[in-house]
């Protein structure tokens, strides 16, 4: 009884892994001078009615790294390192969630979102569908 329900949970978890989420960074490349106010803008598709979106910074020559987490709930939670000038509205209506980088600055680069990673998934390297966004600055 035990193996056939391992079984079957594995099924209902491939099936539910079947659905294509996908996030969707349209703004490849953004200008801006320093101390200017930025916002990026990502749209996902899921099938979840619950979803978790991310946003990621990427230094140059670094891997990425966890800012902050929006949730369709309203609640979110980021570092503490990325509070004061990072903020993310999360639009479940228009499947979106966007960044606002406040005073931002030389070494702001690259950023991007995602959807629901699991704690497992290594994010060293950007699954294909994960587009990069990165920011220029004028000097």
């Amino acid at each position: 009884m035990l193996i056939w329900l391992k079984s079957l949970l594995l099924l209902a978890a491939v099936l539910e892994c079947s659905t294509q989420d996908s996030v969707n960074q349209p703004t490849r490349v953004q200008t801006a001078s320093e101390h200017d106010v930025v916002t990026l803008h990502c749209t996902y598709s899921t099938s979840d009615q619950y979803p978790y979106l991310y946003w990621y910074q990427q230094k140059t020559n670094g891997f990425p790294v966890y800012m902050l987490r929006k949730l369709s709930a309203g609640s979110s939670s980021s570092e503490k390192e990325f509070e004061e000038r990072f903020h993310a509205d999360l639009n479940k209506s228009s499947s979106s969630v966007s960044l606002m980088i406040q005073d931002v600055c030389v070494s702001d680069s690259v950023y991007y979102c995602a959807l629901k990673p699991t704690e497992t998934e290594t994010l060293q390297h950007p699954d294909k569908n994960q587009e990069l966004r990165l920011v220029q600055f004028l000097t």
